[in-house]
């Protein structure tokens, strides 16, 4: 099957205006990579895309959160037990457990506000990456129809409403790692029930097995296509886990511990997520109409202990207790969203106006943090009682001026509305916040299969309710300031996209983003933390070609600069921003029997300290997938993770803790270290 540039294009085009009424089509991951590519002509910005069910099933994923490095420029990590949240990095964030990237699985938002562990917290794991058909990521603060957290970008993950056939998989690996996954789509009354059951269990490599059990289901049932069609989905995911957290390098240095084991063997947790949520489209001649409207509950019990005795010692002078904390929540959420687009001609000039609302409301009964030893509550540090509720609207209008300069203007208004019930009575209240948020595109051409794009915008991200409200320190009693409810951003790009003969894609955005303050609950001392106004800016390439119909090449390269934007004695570095990272790849598809792929990924060096002084190292890991078809329906697929059996480390950070054996408290480098090379077997069924 040849790459013909006319026909990807056509495709891509088509799929994206949502003009295929069925997508049935088997296209190969190197087909659909470069499709995802090409955007010319419906792209507002040079740093977003589409990523395909094929290219995901091409590249190896260690973590059901790993599919979000698909986007160029991120990078997924973790610093604990892989049953908690992944940690995310991203034009020089440390993205935390997700604050400013927003992100959507079937209609749904997975960054949890007011979070028991963290502002936005975004728990993949119950993803199934074979039922997901596309990723639809944007970057900036540019698009009016992206609220709460999407100022770094944002990712829109959707389900297959049908499969081509039904899927029974299994691998197997060491550490006691089993994965079974049934998955089918059969045709029920005039329409589709996708269904997906997934089974899981590991150990991994820890010394204190992780003992990570998941069960995972999907359910849904569709008519039509997401343009214009309907669907509900349901989603149901349960998982506990014993967690290795990150260990100080000098308890590993002499021996007190190995690199692989714990210094608290009874961390861990346990979560559970239950969604429900339906969405409608419909297509006019001159129009487009969608809504939505989803339920959540969901819940978290998470017990970590990363000082080790530093609090006990400076409470009671001994470790007795040790440091161990459990922060838990039990939410129950719900939203909404509709939207219509309108195609006309004013004075002859061609326009879209789009219009829309969105809302939501979470109810948190409890969320808290407690002190624990070996799982066992000693004591309530804070235990609140939260209601937190948004409303957005947005317009945009988007006119074709002339064959080659077309503008999107937008705007966006939310209001937010906070109701905090403490244990603590001075630190109950209310608390409410609006903003304003314009957007500005300006896009030039295609000129020789070439569009530049000039992107101006403003965004924010909410800040957890319990700052909003809190006058007195939970743990000290002293008295604390509130912190604003939202907090502004503003974002200017300069992108171009550009198609270099029939078989080489490129893409570069030149970027600068600027925060007013960068407040964060810290859910480990339950108090809310401000920091300063941040700047950062820098580039993103991304790169793609074809020399043969069955072999592709890609390379997403970022490069940026992160500092804060004021003057302090402790320095103006931001810890944990990474300065350059690195995607690589090279995928294999339909030679013979045999496809594949090798990847690099690559984690630049990083500031640990505000004045530079510590910095953590690059970290560069290289995984590889090999794959036979058997017969039309069966695969058989071996990854190799770190596949040169670096040692390195997932993530690093440098701040002051206790050993057990220790008089006084020190500053040290804490390391959470990537898995060792491991391998994994799968048999692939399609009936």
């Amino acid at each position: 099957m040849k790459l013909r540039r006319n026909l990807i294009s056509s495709y891509l085009l088509l799929a994206t205006a949502g003009a295929l009424a069925h997508e049935t089509a088997e296209l190969s991951a190197v087909e659909v990579r470069a499709q995802a590519e090409n955007l010319e002509g419906i792209a507002t910005t040079g740093s977003e895309g589409v990523v395909s069910s094929q290219r995901l099933a091409a590249v190896p994923i260690l973590r059901p959160g790993e599919a979000l490095e698909m986007v160029p420029g991120l990078i997924v990590t973790q610093h604990a037990g892989d049953g908690k949240a992944n940690q995310y990095f991203l034009r020089g964030f440390n993205l935390d457990h997700g604050t400013d990237f927003a992100t959507y699985v079937g209609g749904v938002p997975v960054n949890m506000t007011t979070h028991a562990h963290g502002q936005g917290y975004t728990d993949l794991n119950f993803l199934i990456p074979e039922l997901v058909e596309r990723i639809a990521f944007r970057k900036g603060p540019y698009f009016a129809e992206e609220g709460d957290f999407s100022s770094a970008g944002a990712a829109h993950i959707d389900y297959f409403r049908r499969l081509d056939a039904s899927l029974a998989q299994l691998t197997l690996g060491r550490n006691g790692y089993a994965r079974s996954l049934l998955a089918g789509s059969p045709e029920v009354a005039g329409g589709h029930l996708l269904y997906g059951l997934e089974l899981f269990h590991n150990d991994g490599p820890w010394q204190v097995p992780e003992g990570y059990k998941k069960l995972n289901g999907v359910l849904r049932y569709s008519r039509g296509t997401r343009y214009d069609g309907w669907s509900v989905t349901g989603m149901a995911y349960e998982g506990k886990w014993t967690s290795t957290d990150q260990i100080a390098q000098r308890a590993i240095s002499s021996g007190a511990v190995d690199r692989f084991g714990s210094l608290d063997p009874t961390t861990g947790g346990k979560t559970f997520r239950y969604s429900l949520a339906g969405d409608w489209a419909q297509r006019g001649e001159h129009s487009q109409r969608k809504a939505s409207v989803w339920a959540l509950r969901s819940g978290l019990d998470l017990w970590s202990n990363f000082q080790y005795c530093l609090n006990d010692y400076a409470a009671n002078g001994n470790c007795n207790t040790g440091d161990q904390f459990k922060q838990a929540e039990r939410r129950t959420a719900g939203g909404f969203a509709a939207s219509q687009a309108v195609y006309d001609n004013w004075g002859g000039f061609a326009v879209e106006n789009s219009f829309g609302v969105q809302g939501r409301i979470d109810r948190l009964n409890p969320v808290g943090l407690y002190a624990t030893s070996g799982r066992q509550t000693v004591s309530t540090v804070r235990e609140d009682r939260v209601t937190q509720r948004s409303l957005g609207l947005w317009a945009q209008n988007e006119t074709r001026w002339t064959d080659w300069f077309r503008s999107v203007q937008g705007v966006r208004a939310d209001a937010y509305d906070f109701t905090v019930d403490s244990d603590r009575p001075a630190n109950s209240g209310q608390a409410s916040d609006a903003m304003l948020t314009p957007k500005l595109a300006l896009v030039f051409g295609p000129w020789r299969q070439t569009e530049l794009y000039l992107n101006y915008g403003h965004g924010f991200h909410s800040n957890d309710a319990r700052g909003t409200t809190i006058t007195v320190d939970p743990a000290s009693g002293s008295p604390v300031d509130r912190v604003k409810p939202l907090v502004r951003t503003r974002g200017v790009e300069l992108g171009a996209r550009s198609e270099i003969g029939q078989n080489f894609r490129s893409t570069v955005a030149v970027w600068q983003l600027d925060i007013a303050s960068e407040l964060l609950f810290v859910g480990d001392a339950g108090s809310t933390e401000a920091s300063r106004p941040s700047r950062r800016y820098g580039v993103e390439w991304t790169n793609f070609y074809t020399p043969a119909d069955w072999l592709a090449f890609d390379a997403d390269l970022a490069w940026s600069h992160a500092r804060f934007r004021d003057d302090a004695p402790e320095g103006h570095f931001i810890p944990g921003a990474v300065t350059t990272t690195a995607n690589l790849g090279v995928t294999i598809d339909h030679f013979g029997p045999w496809f594949g792929a090798l990847r690099l990924r690559y984690f630049g060096p990083r500031p640990l300290s505000e004045d530079n002084s510590v910095r953590a190292p690059g970290v560069a890991l290289t995984n590889l997938r090999l794959g036979y078809r058997l017969d039309a329906g069966t695969r058989v697929m071996l990854d190799i993770f770190n596949l040169f059996d670096r040692r390195a480390n997932d993530i690093e950070y440098w701040y002051e803790s206790q050993l057990p054996t220790e008089s006084a408290p020190a500053s040290d480098r804490h390391v959470h270290p990537a898995e060792p090379r491991s391998l994994r077997l799968t048999l692939s069924i399609r009936f």
